[in-house]
């Protein structure tokens, strides 16, 4: 018999575990991962901002707004890695559904939060069953890492932190800020 949660995999043994609070939504009962079924979700308008620091030196962010670099313009490669890394994201973390990407922006903001930081920005949108945080955080992650490539010639000690959701909004549970 189908339920509206069937859930095919589930026959194999273990019932999917709860969702929520109540427990991980891609782990069954008997701790196999499994690819969440959405197709009973609503398809919803949702977003999702994420952002990270690349912490350096103050040398190493005047010559990204100088366009210095020995490797080129860090700051626009990075934004088109970001741009790439979120419409791949489902191909680089297995659970994640592939999804219909409506617009990604990555931002880079030279010398902030303080001199000699990078914050990066990713906002990602779509109109599905699911949300597009993962999307938001692959972004930001691959725009960090491509920064990081085209500095460590001049910077071995640079550093990515503070990388995290920061905002959401769609779906279910509807609106978060990080912030509020």
């Amino acid at each position: 018999m189908t339920t509206p949660n069937h859930d095919p995999e589930s026959e194999a043994g273990a019932a999917p575990a709860p969702s929520g609070d109540a427990g991980l939504t891609h782990v069954r009962a008997d701790g196999s991962a499994h690819m969440v079924d959405v197709s009973q979700k609503d398809v919803t308008s949702r977003l999702a901002e994420a952002e990270a620091v690349l912490r350096t030196t103050a040398e190493v962010t005047a010559m990204l707004t100088d366009d210095a670099l020995p490797k080129g313009d860090a700051l626009a490669t990075a934004r088109i890695a970001g741009i790439m890394g979120a419409k791949r994201t489902s191909e680089l973390v297995p659970l994640c559904h592939p999804l219909d990407i409506s617009s990604v922006t990555v931002d880079l903001a030279v010398d902030d939060p303080q001199p000699g930081a990078v914050r990066l920005t990713a906002r990602v949108k779509t109109t599905s069953r699911t949300g597009v945080e993962m999307e938001a955080l692959t972004a930001v992650s691959v725009a960090a890492l491509t920064l990081y490539d085209m500095i460590k010639g001049v910077d071995r000690t640079a550093e990515i932190t503070d990388q995290r959701v920061v905002h959401k909004s769609g779906g279910r549970s509807g609106e978060w800020s990080r912030h509020a």
